[in-house]
């Protein structure tokens, strides 16, 4: 039986990061924008974690388990504000395409 190592959980990690980049770069849809952008946070938080876990000594451990907890609380605001623009967006054009996004000028 194979003992699962660091290197199975960064090549997880890079997967998921790989994905989110794609889904960000090639989607034209907010929403599917905006999931690939929180996925992207998600794979660099398990980045993060899997390095506290895996570190030798107790004060590290809880270190990459903190900056998770504040990377968790920024992805939060980003949700409010995030929404809030799609929700804006979709208000003025009935649309939320990146494209438009362009037409929220005040």
């Amino acid at each position: 039986m194979t003992n699962i190592g660091l290197e199975h959980y960064l090549v997880v990690s890079a997967a998921l990061f790989s994905l989110g980049l794609l889904g960000a770069i090639l989607r034209r849809n907010l929403l599917i924008v905006y999931m690939s952008l929180e996925l992207m946070l998600n794979a660099a938080n398990l980045a993060l974690v899997s390095f506290s876990r895996f570190k030798d000594r107790m004060e590290d451990h809880i270190s990459g388990q903190i900056m998770v907890f504040f990377i968790i609380t920024v992805a939060a605001a980003e949700v409010a504000v995030g929404l809030a623009l799609i929700v804006a967006l979709y208000r003025k054009r009935a649309s939320a395409h990146t494209e438009d996004l362009a037409t929220l000028k005040l």
